[in-house]
């Protein structure tokens, strides 16, 4: 396991201490640790693109950490009374979904797509909703709504590349 994956699976380790942060009352420390896990995301990928380290298991587990970390601070938030089920639904049937396809055909040997600059900005504009979220200020849901929004238009984007990425195998079997 090289580094860049090392600091990938880190982001596992800080999930459940989110949740214990935040289910315990420590809005503070539950952001500082999903901000953590933010700045190691942006590190590992970092380290992979300069040291030439991009590997099959990084660009597996790097948004499966990302998606599972959302997935739980969603979960608490709802918990805590600060979002709607709507939401929670709407993102879990995305979050899910991707994570199912991904895995799908990833199993079925199929090239995946790496994150791209539309990803990461969806990723940006959730990290502020969650931010306002915890910490209790105004605005964080309407753009929580604008995050969904753009993961959606995110995930088109991808499965498009996904198909032109994979035509050729497509095409082979049919």
């Amino acid at each position: 396991m090289n580094v860049p994956n090392t600091i990938t699976m880190s982001r596992f380790v800080l999930i459940p201490l989110f949740l214990i942060l935040y289910l315990n009352g420590d809005s503070v420390a539950a952001l500082i640790t999903v901000l953590l896990a933010g700045a190691t995301d942006i590190l590992d990928g970092y380290i992979a693109r300069r040291s030439g380290q991009i590997t099959i298991t990084g660009i597996m587990l790097d948004p499966l950490a990302d998606k599972l970390m959302m997935l739980a601070v969603v979960s608490a938030l709802l918990l805590g009374g600060k979002i709607p089920w709507a939401a929670v639904a709407v993102m879990g049937f995305r979050e899910i979904g991707m994570i199912a396809s991904s895995a799908f055909f990833h199993f079925r040997g199929m090239k995946t797509v790496p994150a791209n600059w539309l990803g990461k900005a969806t990723t940006v504009v959730y990290y502020g909703a969650i931010m306002l979220l915890l910490l209790d200020q105004p605005g964080g849901l309407p753009i929580l709504w604008t995050g969904i929004i753009l993961s959606f238009l995110t995930s088109a984007i991808y499965f498009l590349k996904f198909r032109h990425l994979n035509q050729s195998d497509i095409s082979g079997r049919a």
